[in-house]
């Protein structure tokens, strides 16, 4: 099942090449599929395509830079999030500046929160409890 759009499709393919550090730097530690867990970089979902996708817990990993503050990107962050956790996703925000001074330490929180993720149901969206984390790990 296609669950993106052509044109999300082939805008991730672009981004895939152009990531920036803090995104390329836990991709190191994602991309050994830690504790067997799979996750996918530059994913598409509907119109979007977010940082870090792990389909196993229907997880998204956002990275957040300096301009996520700026102009209307809080908004526009807001809006996609929204949208994000009405198709079931856990949206989980981590700052840039975090992943720059510890990737390793990032990536065990990651994996920490894909431990205690219940598995995937059709009222998972309605019963995930949200939670904040450390290292700026915001879900």
């Amino acid at each position: 099942m296609q669950d993106h759009t052509p044109h999300a499709l082939a805008s991730a393919r672009n981004l895939r090449r152009a990531m920036s550090l803090p995104e390329r730097l836990l991709w190191q530690h994602l991309r050994q599929r830690p504790l067997g867990v799979k996750f996918r970089k530059q994913h598409p979902l509907g119109t979007f395509i977010v940082d870090f996708y792990c389909a196993q817990n229907r997880l998204v990993v956002e990275i957040d830079g300096i301009s996520h503050d700026m102009g209307d990107h809080p908004t526009r962050d807001t809006h996609r999030d929204e949208w994000l956790k009405s198709q079931g996703y856990q949206v989980c925000r981590i700052a840039a500046h975090d992943v720059l001074h510890g990737p390793a330490a990032v990536a065990e929180a990651i994996l920490a929160l894909c431990r205690t993720s219940p598995p995937p149901s059709a009222l998972r969206a309605a019963t995930f409890p949200s939670g904040g984390g450390s290292l700026g790990v915001a879900c």
